[in-house]
């Protein structure tokens, strides 16, 4: 068959259009605010934030601030309040907003509440509605050992967001309590927040930092293998979290078949515009995924029998160059169809291409030893991407034989470009199907559903493949 030679001058056809050099990571997870809100949210109910307002002890710590400073009518009117609780509570929608160096998150969480106090010297219950909010900074931490992680810090009320006011006007002995209540809540409630409400933030973002970075390492699993991200380092850039992730291509038996690990520094991370969320997977690494999903190989083609049409216009075109060639050409001819390499992912304005370097031979009978010609061919085919479930699923449209190379000829030398329709015909009728059968499993991607979003949307760019949620 093809000689050493032949293969290394076909592998390095293409190799200044498919090489170029990059300082993106092998792949980010990139997260918005949106994302971060939702699931924050949701870690603080688990963490039954809600219930540690309604446990706020708010009549201790009014006692606690007055201190000696107060005068003894305060103390006394302290003395008669017998009970003094929450008894509603709620948190408002979560705020995140970049903090002017745009390398930390400042995340604002908006309480709402409403307390009831009591005192045998009037029998009605005053309610007093309570607006506070509590803040704290997300930022990147480096550790003595390089290590980094994302923290969050600086938990605190904010002065500016606390109001406390009486429900309901009652009498003029009630209401002039009330106003006292009021004014010695309001030194106490952010010694509060931070005492007792900070604690339960601190554990709920620790609770979904490590979701997040647990949710990076599901593999993304095909037929052939899968691959597995591994959390590097996280970065903020604005209102957006970074987390940048390795990668390595893990066959069937568990084996690292090719490992994509860079170094984090410098390196140029992906925009999210209009999107809570996406996965940027570096070309290189999808690449290797769809080189894993079509290894090499080697297809041989009765086509008298299999595609009779084809043979016979093949012969024909074989007349055009010698005669004597087509007529030793019998029911039993052969076509050899050789793939070479790793398909490459292409992109040109938007539109997505896999080249592919292929060699081609003609046998004459089954059983001929020499090939008429060996044909090198530089082809491509639309890639199409699109989701079923939560599969990625790739499909080559139509295929083109963009340059063709005759590599060796027993028939005498002669212009490959004579063979081109019927050689680009053979390979859409034989090469594709067998193609996209083997990519019709599709490839997993559980990152999509596991992140609160029911479909996704895919496309191509310069630097990779970049998944974000499918617009409802």
């Amino acid at each position: 068959m093809t000689s050493p030679r032949t293969f290394t001058f076909l592998c390095g056809l293409l190799v200044a259009n498919l090489v170029g050099a990059t300082l993106s990571p092998p792949a980010v997870l990139s997260l918005g605010p949106e994302v971060i809100k939702q699931r924050l949210t949701q870690k603080l109910k688990d963490h039954d934030a809600i219930n540690t307002l309604r446990q706020l002890p708010l009549l201790s710590a009014m006692k606690e601030s007055v201190g000696v400073t107060f005068s003894s009518l305060v103390r006394s009117i302290l003395k008669h309040i017998i009970w003094l609780k929450v008894t509603s509570a709620s948190i408002l929608q979560l705020q995140v907003q970049p903090l002017d160096d745009g390398r930390e998150l400042m995340i604002s969480v908006p309480l709402d509440m409403v307390a009831g106090f009591n005192t045998p010297l009037v029998k009605t219950i005053a309610e007093l509605h309570i607006e506070v909010e509590a803040q704290a900074v997300i930022h990147v931490e480096t550790s003595e050992r390089n290590h980094t992680r994302l923290v969050l810090s600086n938990c605190s009320n904010t002065q500016g967001r606390l109001r406390i006011s009486l429900l309901h006007k009652l009498s003029f002995m009630l209401n002039s309590l009330a106003d006292k209540v009021i004014s010695l809540l309001v030194p106490a409630l952010p010694k509060l927040v931070k005492s007792e409400l900070c604690p339960v933030i601190k554990a709920a973002f620790e609770d979904m930092r490590a979701d997040l970075v647990n949710l990076t390492k599901v593999p993304v699993s095909f037929n052939s293998g899968h691959v597995e991200f591994d959390f590097m380092s996280p970065a903020i850039d604005h209102n957006v979290v970074h987390l940048i992730l390795g990668a390595k291509l893990v066959d069937l038996e568990g084996k690292v078949t090719e490992l994509f690990n860079d170094s984090v520094d410098a390196l140029n991370l992906p925009s999210l515009y209009y999107s809570p969320f996406s996965l940027t997977v570096r070309k290189d690494v999808v690449n290797a995924a769809v080189a894993a999903l079509l290894p090499p190989e080697d297809l041989v083609v009765l086509l008298d029998y299999v595609l009779p049409e084809m043979a016979r216009r093949l012969k024909s075109s074989i007349k055009m160059i010698s005669e004597k060639a087509a007529n030793q050409l019998g029911p039993t001819q052969i076509v050899e169809i050789l793939t070479q390499g790793t398909p490459e992912l292409l992109v040109d304005q938007g539109n997505a291409k896999v080249a592919q370097l292929i060699m081609l031979e003609v046998f004459a009978t089954s059983g001929a030893h020499r090939p008429f010609f060996t044909l090198g061919i530089e082809a491509t085919s639309e890639a199409q991407f699109y989701t079923r479930d939560d599969l990625l699923m790739l499909n080559f449209n139509k295929i083109s034989s963009d340059k063709i190379h005759l590599m060796n000829s027993a028939i005498g030398l002669f212009n490959p470009e004579l063979l081109k329709d019927i050689i680009t015909k053979i390979l859409a009728s034989v090469l594709l199907p067998n193609e996209n059968g083997k990519l019709r499993s599709g490839i997993s991607v559980s990152m999509v559903k596991a992140l609160g979003f029911e479909a996704a949307s895919w496309s191509l760019t310069e630097d990779g493949l970049v998944v974000t949620p499918a617009s409802s």
